[in-house]
């Protein structure tokens, strides 16, 4: 089985396939028509229902979003408290 190459949709794209979707079309016809996979159809389906935007930055939970938050507060934490290490480090030598 071979791997095909990475694609990328437009925004204008994903509109079109999931409003024929919802007019009515079956979901495998377009998937094959389309050279589509399942999981990306039914990704953008889900995107469209629930926030309407097909950006992942759009469609995270406040969870998520906290979530991501506090990573970057933790890695700015990590990276001041290693400065300070080296700054204890070269005070200490004079």
């Amino acid at each position: 089985m071979t791997r095909r190459a990475r694609r990328s949709f437009t925004k204008e794209f994903k509109e079109q396939i999931v409003q024929l979707h919802a007019s009515g079309k079956p979901r495998a016809e377009m998937i094959k028509e389309y050279e589509l996979t399942p999981s990306a159809f039914d990704k953008w389906v889900r995107q469209s229902r629930t926030r309407g935007s097909f950006e992942e930055k759009d469609n995270r939970t406040p969870e998520q979003e906290e979530l991501i938050r506090l990573r970057k507060e933790n890695q700015k934490l990590a990276m001041e408290n290693d400065i300070l290490k080296q700054a204890a480090l070269i005070m200490g030598r004079k």
